[in-house]
Parts: structure tokens; C-alpha cells; sequence
């Protein structure tokens, strides 16, 4: 059985953030494994753990520094991994749920996977689309949100829980190949060992290009475009004292009276 797992790299931006065009500085980023993608490795490696002939294979859109990110997911137990990049996404910048969805379905298309787990949604874009668009384009079953799952006996289905809105959970029995949107909170995943760190270095990584994959740059083009990018203006300000509550409670009373939320 192969499972692929599609990891992303996500930035977080530093309290003070420079902007500089359209884009945030580097020097204001730090990069890390998207949060929900790190649910989706965990659940992937405990299905070879608890298999017989199991591979996980991790799939990434990015450039040669998101080798390090993709290293943390080899570490936490994935076997080998598929980096994807070419100077035509380098171009491209911004990259729409359709284009992602187009290039890990060239990858799924290649390595003939029996269960695609991705994230939820990527704690950077939120679009929460990638998983299910992913699905429509390499026409598998798939199921969204998924809080638990199950193996069923022979590996022809999953048995998975759903959370739906309203505390609403669903049961489902979904047919492999399969595309599961993995949700935070379905495990606890594991740190990488220092083992597992040095095991990372010498696990595969291949890169490929649109070529490879079998696109052209026309492919790749996206529909969104960023047109401008600033910091919001503060509209009010936030006030904190030091102290106990017996030394801020006359303090905290005063400002209200000042802003006229009681009288007085």
C-alpha cells in the first residue's frame, strides 16, 4: 500500500513586519511545517506502523529551502519525498488552489497512490480547497475534515469520522483510492527523534520540474493576482497596568467612565 501525504512549508511573520511591493521582507518570515499537514504525516506513518508493506510518501510545492521542512517529515517516519519547483513557479508568485491542485495531481498520477492525506487547510492562504480540488482533478473518492479514521480489512476502505458544523460528527465508509483532508486533534504527532533526524539526511527527495511532470508554464498560470499589500491602520489602542487587582480595579473603573460605558 502507498500513501501519499501532501506537505506544505508556511510562514509566520515576525512581530514587526516590513513590506516591501506586495510582498512581506524574508527577513520578517521563519518558516515551518504547515500545522495541519503535520496531523496528516502522523496519521499516515501510524498506518504503516500498523501495516504490512506500507509506504508514505510526502509531496511539496516549493523551492530548495523548503528542504528542511520536507527533512522534518522524513524524520517523523515518512520514507521519501517529492519536491516540486520550476523557475515558472518561481515567476509566478501567488499560487491559486487550481494550480496547486494541478501539480500534486501530476505527482498522484505518477506514484499511483491508494489513500492522499492533506491538511485541512494551510494555516498561511486558509483557503481549505486543495484537498477536495485535488480529488476532482485525479477523480478519487475523498472525504473533508476527517477527525478520526480506519483502515477497514483488505484496504479496499476507510472508515473515517467527519466533524461537521454544529458539533455534528458523520460516519462514512469511503472507497480507496481516496483523498482524506486530515483535521487537527485526529492524533498527537510525534517530535522527530535525533534518530530519525540523521536517518532524514539519507531518506530520497526527488526534485522535479513541470517538464517532468508532464506540464508547460500555461499550466501554471494562476487567476489571482496580489495588487497591493499594507499594514491595516489601528483604530484604537489597547491599555494594560501592572499591578493586583485591587491596584488596576480603580484604574480599569475610571477608563470606563471616561469612555462612557458606565456613568458616573
Amino acid at each position: 500500500m502507498k500513501i501519499l501525504v501532501t506537505v506544505k512549508e508556511v510562514a509566520e511573520i515576525a512581530d514587526d513586519v516590513e513590506i516591501e511591493g506586495t510582498e512581506i521582507a524574508e527577513s520578517a518570515l521563519q518558516y515551518d511545517l504547515n500545522e495541519w499537514d503535520d496531523y496528516a504525516i502522523e496519521a499516515a506513518v501510524q498506518l504503516a506502523e500498523a501495516g504490512d508493506d506500507v509506504e508514505v510518501v510526502t509531496a511539496t510545492i516549493g523551492p530548495e529551502r523548503s528542504e528542511e521542512t520536507i527533512r522534518m517529515a522524513l524524520a517523523k517516519g515518512a520514507d521519501r519525498a517529492v519536491r516540486i519547483w520550476d523557475e515558472a513557479l518561481e515567476g509566478e508568485g501567488l499560487l491559486d488552489v487550481r494550480v496547486r491542485a494541478s501539480l500534486l495531481a501530476a505527482v498522484v498520477e505518477a506514484e499511483s497512490p491508494d489513500l492522499v492525506l492533506t491538511g485541512v487547510q494551510s494555516a498561511d492562504d486558509a483557503n481549505a480547497a486543495t484537498g477536495v480540488a485535488l480529488a476532482e482533478a485525479v477523480d478519487y473518492a475523498w472525504s473533508a475534515v476527517v477527525n478520526d479514521l480506519e483502515l477497514q480489512e483488505g484496504g479496499e476502505s476507510v472508515a473515517v469520522h467527519r466533524e461537521l458544523e454544529g458539533g455534528v460528527e458523520e460516519l462514512a465508509d469511503v472507497s480507496v483510492p481516496a483523498v482524506l483532508t486530515i483535521q487537527t486533534g485526529i492524533n498527537e504527532p510525534r517530535y522527530a527523534s535525533l534518530r530519525g533526524i540523521r536517518q532524514a539526511q539519507s531518506k530520497p527527495m526527488d526534485v522535479q520540474n513541470l517538464a517532468e511532470l508532464g506540464l508547460e508554464a500555461a499550466d501554471v498560470a494562476g487567476a489571482l493576482t496580489t495588487t497591493d499589500l499594507y499594514e491595516p491602520e489601528t483604530e484604537s489602542e489597547a491599555v494594560r497596568w501592572e499591578g493586583d487587582a485591587s491596584e488596576t480595579a480603580g484604574q480599569l473603573a475610571d477608563l470606563l467612565r471616561d469612555v462612557g460605558v458606565v456613568e458616573g
